[in-house]
Protein backbone atom coordinates (compact mmCIF):
# COMPACT_ATOMS: atom_id res chain seq x y z
CA UNK A 1 0.00 0.00 0.00
CA UNK A 2 2.91 2.14 0.87
CA UNK A 3 4.36 1.69 -2.73
CA UNK A 4 1.22 2.64 -4.54
CA UNK A 5 0.78 5.46 -2.58
CA UNK A 6 4.79 6.48 -3.01
CA UNK A 7 3.73 6.24 -6.86
CA UNK A 8 0.88 7.94 -7.29
CA UNK A 9 2.58 10.43 -4.91
CA UNK A 10 5.45 10.74 -8.16
CA UNK A 11 2.67 10.56 -11.03
CA UNK A 12 1.23 13.79 -9.08
CA UNK A 13 4.07 15.89 -8.52
CA UNK A 14 5.51 14.47 -12.41
CA UNK A 15 2.21 15.48 -13.93
CA UNK A 16 2.07 19.15 -12.15
CA UNK A 17 5.53 19.69 -13.55
CA UNK A 18 4.90 18.92 -16.90
CA UNK A 19 2.19 21.26 -17.00
CA UNK A 20 4.49 23.88 -15.05
CA UNK A 21 6.82 24.61 -18.01
CA UNK A 22 4.71 26.96 -19.95
CA UNK A 23 4.05 29.37 -16.94
CA UNK A 24 7.92 29.36 -15.96
CA UNK A 25 8.36 30.80 -19.48
CA UNK A 26 5.52 33.41 -19.97
CA UNK A 27 5.78 33.98 -16.56
CA UNK A 28 9.32 36.18 -17.17
CA UNK A 29 7.66 38.49 -19.49
CA UNK A 30 7.88 41.56 -17.33
CA UNK A 31 10.48 40.28 -14.43
CA UNK A 32 13.83 38.26 -14.49
CA UNK A 33 14.09 35.04 -14.03
CA UNK A 34 15.71 35.38 -10.77
CA UNK A 35 12.43 37.36 -9.13
CA UNK A 36 9.96 34.93 -10.92
CA UNK A 37 12.05 32.31 -9.21
CA UNK A 38 11.89 34.00 -5.74
CA UNK A 39 8.85 35.09 -5.58
CA UNK A 40 7.57 32.18 -6.86
CA UNK A 41 9.18 29.52 -4.29
CA UNK A 42 8.49 32.11 -0.86
CA UNK A 43 4.67 31.71 -2.59
CA UNK A 44 5.48 27.82 -2.84
CA UNK A 45 6.53 28.32 1.04
CA UNK A 46 3.67 30.01 2.31
CA UNK A 47 1.50 27.48 0.62
CA UNK A 48 3.01 24.25 2.60
CA UNK A 49 4.06 25.99 6.16
CA UNK A 50 0.50 25.56 7.37
CA UNK A 51 0.61 21.65 6.79
CA UNK A 52 3.94 21.35 9.13
CA UNK A 53 1.48 22.69 12.01
CA UNK A 54 -1.03 20.14 10.95
CA UNK A 55 0.41 16.96 10.47
CA UNK A 56 4.00 17.18 11.48
CA UNK A 57 4.33 19.44 14.65
CA UNK A 58 3.67 16.69 16.93
CA UNK A 59 6.90 14.32 16.11
CA UNK A 60 9.45 17.05 14.56
CA UNK A 61 11.71 17.41 18.11
CA UNK A 62 11.81 13.40 18.32
CA UNK A 63 12.88 12.54 14.57
CA UNK A 64 15.39 15.54 14.16
CA UNK A 65 16.81 14.60 17.62
CA UNK A 66 18.33 11.49 15.95
CA UNK A 67 20.95 14.45 14.58
CA UNK A 68 19.53 18.20 13.97
CA UNK A 69 23.18 18.88 12.54
CA UNK A 70 22.93 16.14 10.04
CA UNK A 71 19.41 17.29 9.20
CA UNK A 72 19.66 20.64 8.80
CA UNK A 73 22.60 20.27 6.50
CA UNK A 74 20.81 18.09 4.32
CA UNK A 75 17.68 20.04 4.14
CA UNK A 76 19.60 23.11 3.15
CA UNK A 77 22.07 21.19 0.47
CA UNK A 78 18.83 19.70 -1.06
CA UNK A 79 17.75 23.15 -1.14
CA UNK A 80 21.33 24.58 -2.49
CA UNK A 81 20.91 21.87 -5.03
CA UNK A 82 17.25 23.42 -5.90
CA UNK A 83 18.21 26.29 -6.27
CA UNK A 84 20.42 25.41 -8.62
CA UNK A 85 18.80 23.16 -10.71
CA UNK A 86 15.43 25.55 -10.96
CA UNK A 87 17.66 28.64 -11.65
CA UNK A 88 19.62 27.14 -14.24
CA UNK A 89 16.53 25.85 -16.06
CA UNK A 90 14.64 29.45 -15.91
CA UNK A 91 18.03 31.20 -17.09
CA UNK A 92 17.85 28.66 -20.13
CA UNK A 93 14.33 29.44 -20.81
CA UNK A 94 15.33 32.93 -22.00
CA UNK A 95 18.04 31.69 -24.62
CA UNK A 96 16.48 28.40 -25.60
CA UNK A 97 12.73 26.59 -26.11
CA UNK A 98 10.63 24.45 -24.19
CA UNK A 99 11.60 22.18 -26.66
CA UNK A 100 15.06 22.14 -26.00
CA UNK A 101 15.04 22.60 -21.77
CA UNK A 102 12.79 19.46 -21.50
CA UNK A 103 14.73 17.15 -23.41
CA UNK A 104 18.13 18.17 -22.10
CA UNK A 105 16.26 17.83 -18.33
CA UNK A 106 15.59 14.77 -19.37
CA UNK A 107 19.33 13.77 -19.17
CA UNK A 108 18.82 13.57 -14.97
CA UNK A 109 17.76 10.20 -15.71
CA UNK A 110 21.23 8.62 -16.10
CA UNK A 111 22.87 11.10 -14.45
CA UNK A 112 21.31 9.59 -11.40
CA UNK A 113 22.31 6.03 -11.39
CA UNK A 114 25.67 7.21 -12.59
CA UNK A 115 25.98 9.26 -9.75
CA UNK A 116 24.89 7.05 -7.60
CA UNK A 117 27.39 4.38 -8.79
CA UNK A 118 30.18 6.80 -8.38
CA UNK A 119 29.36 8.15 -5.50
CA UNK A 120 28.13 5.37 -2.77
CA UNK A 121 29.91 2.45 -5.21
CA UNK A 122 26.02 0.98 -5.64
CA UNK A 123 25.57 -1.59 -8.66
CA UNK A 124 22.31 -0.30 -10.88
CA UNK A 125 20.66 -3.27 -12.15
CA UNK A 126 20.32 -3.44 -16.21
CA UNK A 127 16.76 -2.77 -16.15
CA UNK A 128 17.31 0.61 -14.76
CA UNK A 129 19.70 1.28 -17.69
CA UNK A 130 17.36 0.21 -20.36
CA UNK A 131 14.74 2.06 -18.99
CA UNK A 132 16.72 5.57 -18.55
CA UNK A 133 17.60 4.43 -22.49
CA UNK A 134 14.08 4.07 -22.88
CA UNK A 135 12.98 7.75 -21.75
CA UNK A 136 15.99 9.42 -23.55
CA UNK A 137 15.26 8.18 -26.91
CA UNK A 138 10.89 9.01 -25.84
CA UNK A 139 12.05 12.54 -24.69
CA UNK A 140 14.19 12.79 -28.24
CA UNK A 141 11.32 12.03 -30.02
CA UNK A 142 8.58 13.44 -27.60
CA UNK A 143 9.84 17.06 -27.68
CA UNK A 144 10.40 16.93 -31.23
CA UNK A 145 14.34 17.69 -31.02
CA UNK A 146 15.46 16.39 -34.19
CA UNK A 147 13.69 19.47 -35.84
CA UNK A 148 15.09 22.25 -33.30
CA UNK A 149 19.34 23.80 -33.49
CA UNK A 150 21.32 23.67 -30.24
CA UNK A 151 21.41 26.84 -28.53
CA UNK A 152 23.26 28.36 -25.93
CA UNK A 153 20.80 27.72 -22.90
CA UNK A 154 20.52 24.07 -23.83
CA UNK A 155 24.05 23.75 -21.84
CA UNK A 156 22.60 25.54 -19.00
CA UNK A 157 19.83 23.03 -18.87
CA UNK A 158 22.51 20.47 -19.07
CA UNK A 159 24.05 21.78 -15.75
CA UNK A 160 20.69 22.03 -14.53
CA UNK A 161 20.10 18.61 -14.90
CA UNK A 162 22.85 17.60 -12.90
CA UNK A 163 21.41 19.67 -10.14
CA UNK A 164 18.44 18.18 -10.08
CA UNK A 165 20.11 14.48 -10.22
CA UNK A 166 21.54 15.77 -6.69
CA UNK A 167 18.71 16.83 -5.42
CA UNK A 168 16.77 13.69 -6.38
CA UNK A 169 19.74 11.38 -4.63
CA UNK A 170 20.05 13.69 -1.87
CA UNK A 171 16.18 13.32 -1.07
CA UNK A 172 16.34 9.63 -1.08
CA UNK A 173 19.02 10.32 1.00
CA UNK A 174 17.45 11.93 3.79
CA UNK A 175 14.13 11.06 3.45
CA UNK A 176 15.17 7.55 4.66
CA UNK A 177 16.74 8.63 7.50
CA UNK A 178 14.60 11.57 8.79
CA UNK A 179 10.71 11.29 7.70
CA UNK A 180 9.63 15.14 8.01
CA UNK A 181 8.22 15.44 4.13
CA UNK A 182 6.46 18.78 4.62
CA UNK A 183 9.56 20.23 7.09
CA UNK A 184 11.97 18.96 4.60
CA UNK A 185 9.59 20.84 1.74
CA UNK A 186 8.93 23.84 3.63
CA UNK A 187 13.01 24.35 4.32
CA UNK A 188 14.11 24.01 0.57
CA UNK A 189 11.79 25.94 -0.45
CA UNK A 190 12.74 28.72 1.32
CA UNK A 191 16.00 28.03 0.60
CA UNK A 192 15.34 28.64 -3.20
CA UNK A 193 13.91 31.47 -2.31
CA UNK A 194 16.67 33.57 -0.16
CA UNK A 195 18.84 32.32 -2.95
CA UNK A 196 16.93 33.47 -6.07
CA UNK A 197 16.40 36.77 -3.71
CA UNK A 198 20.40 37.65 -3.38
CA UNK A 199 20.76 37.41 -7.46
CA UNK A 200 18.16 39.13 -8.07
CA UNK A 201 18.58 42.17 -5.87
CA UNK A 202 22.57 42.00 -7.05
CA UNK A 203 21.34 41.94 -10.91
CA UNK A 204 17.56 42.77 -11.12
CA UNK A 205 14.78 44.79 -10.19
CA UNK A 206 12.14 44.21 -7.56
CA UNK A 207 9.24 45.93 -8.75
CA UNK A 208 5.26 44.76 -7.25
CA UNK A 209 3.24 46.18 -10.53
CA UNK A 210 5.48 43.98 -12.93
CA UNK A 211 5.17 40.61 -10.55
CA UNK A 212 1.43 41.26 -9.93
CA UNK A 213 0.76 41.03 -13.87
CA UNK A 214 2.66 37.54 -13.49
CA UNK A 215 0.37 36.42 -10.69
CA UNK A 216 -1.28 33.59 -12.07
CA UNK A 217 1.56 31.74 -12.99
CA UNK A 218 3.89 32.86 -9.75
CA UNK A 219 0.75 31.18 -8.21
CA UNK A 220 0.53 28.08 -10.74
CA UNK A 221 4.40 28.12 -10.51
CA UNK A 222 4.77 28.74 -6.52
CA UNK A 223 1.49 27.00 -5.28
CA UNK A 224 1.84 23.62 -6.64
CA UNK A 225 4.96 22.99 -8.43
CA UNK A 226 7.36 25.15 -6.16
CA UNK A 227 5.09 24.15 -3.05
CA UNK A 228 2.79 20.93 -3.24
CA UNK A 229 4.21 18.80 -6.44
CA UNK A 230 7.80 19.09 -4.53
CA UNK A 231 6.89 17.52 -1.03
CA UNK A 232 4.75 15.02 -2.97
CA UNK A 233 8.51 14.17 -4.64
CA UNK A 234 9.79 13.58 -1.16
CA UNK A 235 6.44 11.86 -0.16
CA UNK A 236 6.86 9.46 -3.25
CA UNK A 237 10.62 8.80 -2.87
CA UNK A 238 10.60 7.23 1.09
CA UNK A 239 9.67 4.26 -0.90
CA UNK A 240 11.26 4.19 -4.14
CA UNK A 241 15.08 4.31 -5.05
CA UNK A 242 16.45 7.53 -6.91
CA UNK A 243 17.15 5.96 -9.91
CA UNK A 244 14.17 4.46 -10.40
CA UNK A 245 12.20 7.88 -9.21
CA UNK A 246 14.15 9.70 -11.92
CA UNK A 247 12.51 7.30 -14.40
CA UNK A 248 9.50 8.13 -13.35
CA UNK A 249 10.21 11.83 -12.78
CA UNK A 250 10.36 11.87 -16.75
CA UNK A 251 7.10 11.29 -17.20
CA UNK A 252 6.58 15.34 -17.15
CA UNK A 253 7.59 15.23 -21.08
CA UNK A 254 4.61 13.23 -21.61
CA UNK A 255 1.79 15.15 -19.55
CA UNK A 256 3.60 18.51 -20.99
CA UNK A 257 2.96 16.75 -24.24
CA UNK A 258 -0.73 15.35 -23.51
CA UNK A 259 -2.07 18.88 -21.91
CA UNK A 260 -0.11 20.81 -24.95
CA UNK A 261 -2.26 18.66 -26.66
CA UNK A 262 -5.62 19.24 -24.73
CA UNK A 263 -5.60 22.80 -23.83
CA UNK A 264 -3.45 24.49 -26.33
CA UNK A 265 -4.85 22.21 -29.36
CA UNK A 266 -1.45 21.06 -30.31
CA UNK A 267 -1.38 18.16 -32.91
CA UNK A 268 0.96 14.78 -31.72
CA UNK A 269 2.54 13.55 -34.57
CA UNK A 270 3.54 10.02 -34.97
CA UNK A 271 7.00 10.75 -33.28
CA UNK A 272 5.65 12.46 -30.26
CA UNK A 273 2.95 9.14 -29.62
CA UNK A 274 6.18 6.84 -29.81
CA UNK A 275 8.33 9.16 -27.66
CA UNK A 276 5.21 8.64 -24.84
CA UNK A 277 4.97 4.81 -25.52
CA UNK A 278 8.97 4.77 -24.72
CA UNK A 279 8.68 6.43 -21.78
CA UNK A 280 5.63 4.75 -20.34
CA UNK A 281 7.23 1.60 -21.05
CA UNK A 282 10.57 2.58 -19.38
CA UNK A 283 8.59 3.40 -15.97
CA UNK A 284 7.17 0.06 -16.77
CA UNK A 285 10.29 -2.01 -16.61
CA UNK A 286 11.80 0.43 -13.83
CA UNK A 287 8.87 -0.47 -11.69
CA UNK A 288 7.72 -4.07 -12.36
CA UNK A 289 10.83 -6.17 -13.45
CA UNK A 290 12.89 -7.96 -10.97
CA UNK A 291 16.86 -7.69 -9.87
CA UNK A 292 16.89 -4.14 -8.65
CA UNK A 293 18.01 -3.07 -5.22
CA UNK A 294 16.98 -0.65 -3.36
CA UNK A 295 20.26 1.89 -2.74
CA UNK A 296 20.41 2.08 1.21
CA UNK A 297 22.16 4.96 2.65
CA UNK A 298 22.28 4.10 6.13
Amino acid sequence: MSKSISLLSALLCTLIWGTTFIAQETGMKFIGPYVFNSVRFFVGFLAILPFVFLFEMGKITKTISKDKTKFFCYSILIGVFLFLGTVFQQVALIYTDVANAAFFTIFYVPMVPIIVFFLFKKKIHLNVWLAALLCIIGGYLLTNFQNSTIRLGDSLVLIGALFWSLHIIYIGKIIKIFDLPILIGVIQAIVVSICSLILGIIFEEFILTNILQQKIQIFYAGVLSGGVAFVLQIFAQRNISPAPSAIIFSLEGVFATIAAWIILNQVLNLNNIIGCVLILCGVIISQILPGYKKISYR
